[in-house]
Parts: C-alpha cells; sequence; structure tokens
C-alpha cells in the first residue's frame, strides 16, 4: 500500500475557463459613410444613390449639394462645346452656356411646386433637402449626357440637318431625363414621402419648362442671326417651323 502511495496517478491539465469575447461592433450602414469631395459625390450618385439621400439629409449637406450642382455645370459645359462643334464659331462658347443656364434656370424655377408638393405628399423634407434631390437631377443627367457626348459628336462632324441634330440631342436629354427623374422618385421613397400624382404632375411641368427653355435661349443647334431670339414661341411652334423650313430647303 505504501508504494502505491508513493506514486499518484498524474493529475490532469487544468483547461482555463472559456472567456466569452465580446461581439465585434456593427459596421454603419454604408449610407452613413460622409461624401467628400467632388468624385466621392459623382461615384457615389452613380453607385451608391441611397447614400446620397441619406447624406443630404445630414448636417452640412450644403457641400454636398454644391459638389452635386458643380458636377452638373461641368457636364453641362463640356456637353455644350459637342453641341456647339456642330455649328463653331460663337456658338462653341454660347451653346455651353446657354445649356448650363438653361438648366439651372429650370431647375430654380421649378423648386418651388417641387417643395409644395413634396409637402402635399407628406414628406418632412427640408427645402435644402428637396434642393440637394434636384441637384442630384441635374448631376445624374448631365453625367449621362456627358456619355453621350462622343456618340453626339460623331453625328455633328457627318451631318449638316439642324432639324437631325436638334432630334438627336432631344434625344439624348429625354434618356438623361428618364434617369435623372428616376433618383428624383427613389429619393423620396427614401424619405418615406407619397411618390403618386403630385409627383408625376412636376415631371411634366419640369420637361415642359427645359423644352421651353430650349426655345427661349435658341439658337442652341445652328445658328441665328442674334445671340438670342427677338421674337416669343412656342416650342412646338419653334419646331414645326423648323420641320418646315427643312423640307422647303429640300
Amino acid at each position: 500500500m505504501s508504494e502505491s502511495n508513493a506514486n499518484p496517478p498524474p493529475l490532469p491539465p487544468i483547461i482555463p475557463p472559456v472567456v466569452a469575447q465580446p461581439p465585434p461592433p456593427d459596421k454603419p450602414p454604408v449610407e452613413h459613410k460622409p461624401i467628400d469631395g467632388f468624385v466621392a459625390a459623382v461615384e457615389a450618385l452613380l453607385r451608391e444613390p441611397q447614400r446620397v439621400v441619406f447624406q443630404l439629409t445630414q448636417p452640412g449637406a450644403e457641400r454636398l449639394i454644391a459638389a452635386l450642382l458643380a458636377s452638373a455645370i461641368g457636364c453641362a459645359l463640356v456637353y455644350g462645346v459637342v453641341v456647339g462643334m456642330f455649328s463653331g464659331g460663337t456658338q462653341l462658347w454660347a451653346a455651353p452656356l446657354k445649356i448650363a443656364v438653361g438648366l439651372l434656370l429650370s431647375a430654380a424655377i421649378c423648386l418651388p411646386s417641387l417643395y409644395i408638393f413634396a409637402c402635399l405628399s407628406g414628406s418632412h423634407a427640408r427645402l435644402a433637402t428637396v434642393c440637394g434631390l434636384v441637384a442630384g437631377l441635374l448631376a445624374l443627367a448631365t453625367l449621362l449626357l456627358l456619355g453621350f457626348a462622343p456618340v453626339a459628336w460623331v453625328f455633328s462632324e457627318s451631318t449638316e440637318s439642324v432639324v437631325g441634330m436638334g432630334a438627336i440631342h432631344l434625344g439624348f436629354w429625354f434618356i438623361a431625363s428618364y434617369f435623372g427623374l428616376r433618383f428624383l422618385h427613389e429619393g423620396f421613397r427614401q424619405l418615406d414621402a407619397s411618390t403618386g400624382g403630385a409627383l408625376i404632375a412636376w415631371v411634366v411641368v419640369f420637361m415642359l419648362v427645359t423644352l421651353q427653355m430650349t426655345t427661349a435661349l435658341r439658337p442652341i443647334v445652328g445658328t441665328e442671326p442674334t445671340l438670342l431670339p427677338a421674337e416669343k414661341q412656342f416650342f412646338l411652334g419653334h419646331w414645326i417651323e423648323c420641320m418646315d423650313g427643312s423640307t422647303k430647303k429640300k
């Protein structure tokens, strides 16, 4: 018995208790990531529009709005140069200026009605947020126009038809407006606002204003004796007159 007690069996190793690690902190949603700078604003508008809408509701959104407006003006000026290359001369600087000013004026004219319609639709968005959504609309639409610029340049260098070039530019504007207005629609939906008849009515008004601006600031495509029109005219009447004049020349 004494010999067996002299060599006791080895004790099992002591296993330290398992300490539960705290869960890693949740990463903030991508919408909460700030947008700093002009390039970041453009990339977010193209890839993460919901992030742009969220940042427009946060303090300091004025810088983002300024970046979106700067993008819209820059893209409009570049596309305007391509439009002016069809006629050359003074149109190389007049067309870009008219397109940029026309878009800004159209947005400014239609902004009050959009804010009223937004309030009627149940939105609690501030006026600055609505301004930011319109700035995003213009920025996205002009970015698409910039993408269409090489195609427009090919046609401007290979045709002499003012009516044909006008139709091409209008087609590009309708396509670009669709995506810009879709951003506006998604923005209001993200802000929990109804996007029914009120917003549709505003879209019609906005498109009519932009189309009338092309006539009010004519000539944009082609040339005229004066830099701005000497008479008032409705855009449909101007289009019919241009098409009728083109037909007569043939």
